[in-house]
């Protein structure tokens, strides 16, 4: 199994209210996040992952990219909370230990409804 593997598959999982188990599999022992709406600790982002799940049954959860370097995987998203949504372009950075998650970083852009450049955004 590879870190890629691991990193988008604990995101699917996660999005589609499955955290703790997500955090079970693939989740190491000295874990720490950067997401400055909650505690730095697994604990408190895996709860809020579940109710964010909960609040939203209808999520939809799609990876553009996935991109591995040595013990770092970044995962290019896009994040609708039900299929009216827009949604938000995310970028969640993991750093490994061994093949366990040992930190990790996310990003966010809302998808703006009209957008200049003709590319977009994924």
């Amino acid at each position: 199994m590879t870190k890629k593997y691991i990193a988008k598959d604990f995101l699917k999982l996660a999005a589609k209210g499955h955290s703790h188990e997500a955090f079970r599999l693939y989740v190491g022992t000295n874990f720490k996040h950067h997401n400055v709406y909650f505690k730095g600790d697994a604990n408190t982002l895996m709860l809020a992952m579940e109710e964010s799940s909960r609040l939203n049954p209808n999520k939809i959860f799609e990876i553009h990219h996935a991109i591995a370097d040595k013990d770092m995987v970044a995962v290019h998203s896009h994040v609708k909370q039900n299929s009216k949504d827009p949604g938000v372009a995310v970028v969640h950075i993991f750093k490994f230990e061994a093949d366990k998650i040992a930190e990790l970083w996310d990003l966010g852009q809302p998808v703006p409804a009209k957008m200049v450049n003709e590319n977009g955004m994924f």
